[in-house]
């Protein structure tokens, strides 16, 4: 069991950074891969990121290579989300999620334990 507790989310103006965490409890933290997904008003939970069990690779959608970064700190059991070059349409409610996903990194169904969430506002 891995229960994951989300931070960082808040209002920013477009062009803005913001970095979001994800707290994981137990001592399995290292066992998992994890993700970020995100899920705007009235819309499907989408994948934002990835990043395996090491930190060695990491997966990003299309629309977030070059503005957001994974990362993950194994003795802090804690994963990241670096977001910068925020835009409007990134507005959303941002989750993190523990796995063991092979190549269906971007799938919500990979992926055992979620978060609570936190709210990402972004203000043109």
């Amino acid at each position: 069991q891995v229960q994951l507790v989300e931070s960082g989310g808040g209002l920013v103006q477009a062009g803005g950074s913001l970095r979001l965490s994800c707290a994981a409890s137990g001592r399995t933290f290292s066992r998992y891969s994890m993700g970020w997904f995100r899920q705007a008003r009235g819309k499907e939970r989408e994948f934002v990121a990835a990043i395996t069990r090491s930190g060695v690779s990491t997966y990003y959608a299309d629309s977030m290579k070059g503005r957001f970064t994974i990362s993950r700190d194994n003795t802090k059991n804690t994963v990241y989300l670096q977001m910068n070059s925020l835009k409007p349409e990134d507005t959303a409610v941002y989750y993190c999620a523990a796995g063991a996903f092979g190549a269906n990194y971007y799938l919500v169904v990979s992926y055992d334990y979620w978060g609570q969430g936190t709210q990402v506002t972004v203000s043109s």
